[in-house]
């Protein structure tokens, strides 16, 4: 991190801006704090009135992105098509880290008002990408106790419990289970998830009955 104490504003940070660079990735350039840098351009703009529209020109003349960049969009977008979320930042994956400092690169971008139309009209198929990461987080997360319960139950195993468990694992996956029935009974449940619980493990609005297993 560039601790020097820099006068504001600082010129080599106010030419960047000009030339169509964002905030964040000036202060990602420079290994500073981006509120620092928002400090000094809110001196810079006030100094200079004109600075705010040269930058928007720039940044909408700027380059348009490669074609192995845009493979590289196609190839993120395909990913998240395919497992039904958006990649995570503290995912044990180093792939899927980098897939989700990319899409972060992409929100702040769209944030600065500088995502280059190609990017915006790509990732125009990925409902929610702009979303908060926490956001991303728990979709995340969703996706994988799913994929956990639909292990769990292709194993053999009787729909699980949330009391009177036998491991960890199931009262995890009954606690999931218990809490998507009472949020589809409230009317609360995305459709998009009822509908791949329908598909993946049927019988789960209803999960164990007495007197006999439920069908696998």
């Amino acid at each position: 991190m560039d601790r020097r104490v820099r006068r504001a504003p600082d010129a080599e940070w106010v030419m960047m801006y000009r030339l169509g660079l964002s905030r964040a990735r000036i202060a990602d350039l420079v290994r500073a704090e981006p509120a620092t840098v928002g400090y000094h351009l809110v001196i810079a703009r006030r100094q200079d009135p004109g600075l705010e529209a040269a930058h928007h020109a720039a940044a909408v003349t700027k380059a348009c992105p490669s074609p192995t960049a845009l493979a590289r969009m196609e190839e993120i977008i395909t990913w998240i098509t395919a497992g039904g979320r958006l990649p995570r930042d503290r995912s044990e994956d180093k792939g899927e880290r980098s897939m989700a400092r990319w899409l972060s690169e992409r929100r702040r971008e769209a944030a600065d008002g500088t995502l280059d139309p190609a990017y915006r009209d790509g990732l125009a198929r990925v409902p929610g990408w702009k979303g908060n990461p926490r956001t991303a987080a728990d979709e995340g997360r969703w996706h994988d106790r799913f994929a956990q319960l639909v292990d769990f139950r292709a194993q053999g195993n009787d729909w699980p419990r949330h009391h009177d468990y036998a491991s960890e694992q199931e009262h995890a996956l009954g606690v999931w289970i218990h809490t998507q029935r009472h949020k589809h009974r409230r009317g609360d449940l995305a459709p998009e998830k009822a509908a791949l619980l329908d598909a993946a493990v049927p019988g789960w609005q209803t999960g164990r009955t007495r007197g006999r297993r439920p069908r696998v």
